[in-house]
């Protein structure tokens, strides 16, 4: 399993230069052990309880199930000191400096003494150490992706790198998460207060608690925030609004009000936090299945658009969402909704029976509707800068390009990306016709541009800018007559921190260094993951 369920772009700038690499001390790697090893105990307890508490015939078991825990937990009071902590995990030398107790094989903890290489008496060439520094550099140019990946394994929130201009593709660096990611959203916010305005990636996941990371921060074993999800029962008994008590199915920032974070859940809710405080300030209850989708309006902070799986639509006012709040019945759960950034009273919403609803949120029926595909409709977004042009993705494996100005859907082409079933699609927000979509095995980039027929058909509403690199190079262009034609088109692929370029046969080579004469260049070109198109000799 190597699946891509959700990513997000990042707009050149919001990231720091050069991303801060944390140093993880003794005390700190102590505190995380225990608070790791507390979530997990509770999240046991709490699902112990559920199971056991539906039926009668369960109390027996219930019993047996308790006197386990409690024995066990007698015993972790024994061992839950800072000795056991220390002798279990190794930290008696963790962050030991003494050079004359270095021991080549003494443990994980003492492998790098020394920060940097230029403090290492024992390297003497430092140009490889400098040719990594490089990789770690983020350009003015390059836009940021933030995709969350399963692999059997594990789970984790990867930050890409790509750059339009020079055609690179690579992974940066990467987050371990602690479940199946399903949502992640950029916050470009000072969250938790602390007096920095920072670029944040929240991410959603099958637990219930949201965790919020730093991109500005590499190589950290927790995230920067939590906001903490809360049991049903603990919510019950508290009688006040928290956090959610189910996966956390999507989430959307308010880039209006930027302390504003809109969460839709698997416990039929949707809850709105406030990111100074870190807590629930509203809980909206409305729906009554799983809300799978919310988005914010784009201009308007008060207004907010969320689809459930009870086939239904609705928009509140989040001055008073209970009491102001409209409704629309779709045929079938709604999987994906977006609003129209060009034109801000209308929307789209996509079902999983493979149909498209746009709707003006004055109206009581949709504008139109109509069927791009036959089965789930999982992706839908607008281009950033082109008005009218519509990108879907499927189940059905394919990605569609459809120009939907003046309320006539027309389908352009259709490409499939070879990466089985697709779950999600984004545009960047500098390059129009630029689109990364996730599937069951990577993360693709595709520019629509390399199809004559979309360079032709969107010409004219493209910024001048776009018309000018585009003017003179139709030669260049593949002559896709039908949609077959267009997997002879490039696409740039993220796979095992290579950057893959699919040629025009559909055909994948993975990019390798060149063969060079000396060992050490081979070593320095092995390393390093940026690779441009412009040197590939396809």
């Amino acid at each position: 399993m190597n699946i891509v369920p959700c990513l997000t772009w990042v707009k050149q700038g919001s990231v720091n230069k050069s991303p801060q690499k944390v140093l993880i001390d003794k005390e700190d790697l102590r505190r995380v052990i225990e608070e790791t090893k507390d979530e997990i105990e509770e999240a046991e307890e709490e699902e112990a309880e559920e199971e056991e508490g539906a039926s009668s015939s369960q109390i027996n078991d219930k019993k047996t199930i308790k006197d386990t825990k409690n024995k066990r937990k007698i015993t972790d009071m024994d061992d839950d000191d800072d000795d056991y902590i220390t002798s279990k995990y190794g930290l008696d030398d963790y962050d030991d400096d003494d050079e004359q107790d270095f021991d080549p094989v003494g443990g994980f903890d003492k492998v790098a003494l020394f920060a940097s290489n230029d403090d290492d008496p024992y390297i003497t060439d430092k140009r490889e150490d400098q040719s990594d520094d490089e990789d770690v550099e983020i350009q003015p140019t390059d836009n940021l992706i933030v995709t969350g990946r399963a692999h059997e394994d594990a789970s984790h929130l990867e930050v890409l790198v790509y750059n339009e201009v020079e055609q690179y593709l690579y992974l940066h660096h990467d987050y371990l998460l602690p479940a199946f990611p399903l949502t992640v959203e950029t916050i470009n916010y000072d969250v938790g207060n602390t007096g920095d305005s920072g670029c944040y990636a929240a991410i959603g996941t099958m637990k219930p608690t949201i965790e919020v990371w730093d991109l500005n921060i590499m190589e950290s074993l927790e995230p920067a925030f939590k906001l903490k999800g809360a049991s049903k029962k603990k919510r019950k008994k508290s009688g006040t609004v928290g956090g959610h008590s189910d996966a956390v199915l999507d989430l959307s920032w308010n880039s209006v009000v930027g302390n504003v974070l809109a969460s839709g859940s698997a416990d039929f809710t949707i809850a709105l936090w406030d990111l100074s405080e870190l807590k629930v300030v509203t809980s909206l209850t409305q729906h009554s299945e799983k809300v799978q989708c919310v988005k914010w309006h784009p201009l308007e902070a008060q207004s907010l658009l969320s689809g459930s799986f009870d086939h239904t639509v609705k928009v509140y006012d989040c001055r008073n969402p209970n009491a102001t709040n409209r409704t629309w019945n779709l045929q079938g759960e709604v999987e994906r909704i977006v609003w129209n950034h060009f034109s801000p009273m209308h929307f789209f919403a996509s079902t999983d029976n493979g149909q498209v609803f746009y709707f003006d949120i004055r109206e009581d029926k949709p504008i139109y509707k109509f069927k791009p595909h036959n089965q789930a409709v999982t992706g839908l977004c607008l281009s950033s800068q082109i008005p009218g042009l519509l990108v879907t993705t499927s189940d059905d494996k394919k990605l569609k390009v459809w120009d939907v100005q003046d309320n006539k859907p027309q389908h352009i082409i259709e490409k499939n990306l070879k990466i089985n079933e697709l779950h999600c699609v984004g545009c960047c927000p500098e390059a129009p016709f630029v689109f990364a979509a996730g599937g069951d095995k990577e993360a693709k980039v595709w520019d629509i541009r390399e199809s004559l027929k979309v360079r032709q058909h969107f010409f004219n509403r493209m910024p001048v800018k776009l018309q000018t690199e585009c003017e003179g190079d139709e030669a260049d262009i593949s002559e896709d007559s039908g949609d077959e034609a267009v997997g002879a088109m490039n696409t740039l692929t993220i796979q095992n921190e290579q950057t893959v370029i699919t040629d025009k046969t559909q055909a994948t080579a993975t990019v390798k260094p060149k063969s060079s004469t000396t060992s050490k260049q081979k070593k320095t070109k092995n390393r390093k993951r940026r690779k441009k198109l412009d040197r590939l000799d396809l």
